[in-house]
C-alpha cells in the first residue's frame, strides 16, 4: 500500500502542477529527495504527513488512499475498428482508468506494475516500415517467440507482454466500433483488447498496441487511430502504418515464413497455403498475404489476384469461445485484495460492473481460487 499511496501522491503532485521542491517545503521537509522518496515507496509516509500532504495539495484524504480512485495521469491510444464517430468514450475511459488504477494499487508490490526490462523501440517518425518490420523480428528474436515451433507467436505474447515487460493485458467488452486501446500513466502500461472481436484481429491489435507502448516518448500516438487492413493502404497516418509493419513481423516472424515456397504455388496451391498458415499462426490470412508481399516473397501483382473473399473467413472465428474478461494477473490481484481486505466483495463487485457471483464465475474461468 505504500508505494501505492506514494504513486497517488506524484499523480496528484504533478496534476496540480506543484515541483517536489515546492512540496517539501509546504510539508516542512528539508529537501525534494524525502517527497522523492515518499513517491517511489521507499520511505514510508506517516499518518500526520499524509493529513498534511492532503492538505497541501488540496484534496480529500480519500483521494490519497481509496485504491479505486482513478489516477488523472493516464493517456489512451484508442484503435477504431470504423470511421465513424464512437459515443461516450469518454465514460468508457474512466472506466478504464479505475480498473488500471485499483490494479496498481492493490498490487502495487508485484513486478506486474512495472517494466521489469525498460524495454523500448530505437523508433522515430522517420523510420521507415523495413526499420519497424526489422525491430518485430528482434523483439521476436529478443522473447523466443520464433524459438518454438509447437508455440505461436501469438499466443505467448500476452504472457511476454506481462511477465517479462510488466505491461497489463485486459480484455474487455469496450463499446462498439473500438478494438482496443494503448495507455500510458508514470506507474504502469496497460493494453485494453476487445474481447468480441475475431482471435486473428485480437491478436494483430495487441502487437499493433504494443508498438504504441515501446515507442510512445519517440512517437506519440493519437487520442484516436484509424484500424486497417493493408500495410501501406489509405488515409491511414505514417505511425500507424509503422505500427501494423512491427506488429506483422511479431506474429508472423521470417524464419516461420519462409519455409514455404510461395511463388512456386499454384493458385489452389496458395489460397490453401495461406489459410493453413494463417490458421496456425492464429492471425488473418489477410494480414499474412501482405505480410508476405512486404517480405518481396509474394509478389505483389500475384497477392492483388487473390480475391480476399477467399481468404477473409480465417483467424475470424472464435475456436473455443469468447475469453474470460480482464486477465489472469488482474484476477489474481483482485482475489488477494479481497482476502487480505483491501477491496470488500461490494466495492470489486461495482468495479468490474459485475455481480458478486459472475465475480465468483470469473475468478473461476482464470483459475483463480475465489477465496470470498
Amino acid at each position: 500500500m505504500i508505494s501505492f499511496i506514494g504513486a497517488r501522491i506524484r499523480s496528484l503532485r504533478e496534476k496540480k502542477g506543484i515541483t517536489q521542491e515546492e512540496l517539501a517545503r509546504r510539508m516542512g521537509f528539508k529537501d525534494r529527495q524525502t517527497i522523492s522518496a515518499i513517491e517511489t515507496g521507499s520511505r514510508r509516509i506517516t499518518a500526520e504527513e499524509l493529513l498534511r500532504a492532503a492538505k497541501e495539495l488540496g484534496v480529500s484524504l480519500d483521494e490519497i488512499t481509496d485504491p479505486l480512485a482513478p489516477i488523472e495521469k493516464m493517456e489512451f491510444s484508442w484503435r477504431k475498428s470504423s470511421s465513424e464517430e464512437t459515443t461516450d468514450i469518454g465514460r468508457f475511459e474512466e472506466k478504464a482508468k479505475r480498473w488500471i488504477s485499483a490494479f496498481l494499487a492493490i498490487a502495487s508490490k508485484s513486478d506486474h506494475t512495472r517494466p521489469i526490462m525498460g524495454y523500448r523501440l530505437r523508433l522515430n517518425r522517420r523510420s521507415s516500415f523495413e526499420d519497424a518490420s526489422a525491430a518485430g523480428e528482434r523483439f521476436a528474436s529478443d522473447f523466443g517467440l520464433d524459438k518454438d515451433d509447437s508455440k505461436t507467436p501469438a499466443s505467448e505474447l500476452v504472457k511476454t507482454m506481462e511477465n517479462n515487460l510488466g505491461i497489463l493485458v485486459l480484455m474487455v467488452d469496450p463499446l462498439e466500433g473500438i478494438s482496443g486501446a494503448a495507455c500510458r500513466c508514470p506507474e504502469i502500461d496497460a493494453v485494453l483488447i476487445n474481447r468480441r472481436e475475431p482471435p486473428g484481429r485480437r491478436n494483430f491489435t495487441l502487437a499493433h498496441e504494443l508498438f504504441h507502448i515501446l515507442t510512445w516518448e519517440t512517437i506519440p500516438p493519437k487520442h484516436f487511430e484509424l484500424a486497417g487492413t493493408e500495410p501501406a493502404g489509405g488515409r491511414r497516418s505514417r505511425v500507424e502504418q509503422l505500427a501494423d509493419s512491427f506488429a506483422s513481423a511479431v506474429l508472423m516472424p521470417l524464419r516461420v515464413l519462409e519455409k514455404v515456397k510461395w511463388n512456386q504455388l499454384k493458385d489452389d496451391e496458395l489460397i490453401e497455403n495461406l489459410k493453413t498458415t494463417a490458421q496456425k499462426l492464429e492471425v488473418t490470412a489477410l494480414a499474412l498475404k501482405w505480410r508476405l508481399v512486404s517480405l518481396d516473397i509474394l509478389e505483389k501483382t500475384r497477392a492483388q489476384s487473390i480475391p480476399d473473399d477467399s481468404l477473409r473467413s480465417v483467424g475470424q472465428k472464435e475456436r473455443e469461445g469468447l475469453p474470460p474478461l480482464f486477465s489472469k494477473v488482474f484476477m489474481e490481484a483482485v482475489s488477494k485484495a479481497i482476502d487480505e481486505g483491501q477491496l470488500s466483495i461490494s466495492q470489486t463487485a461495482d468495479l468490474l460492473g459485475l455481480t458478486v457471483e459472475k465475480l465468483a464465475e470469473l475468478c473461476r474461468a482464470h483459475g483463480v481460487k475465489a477465496l470470498f
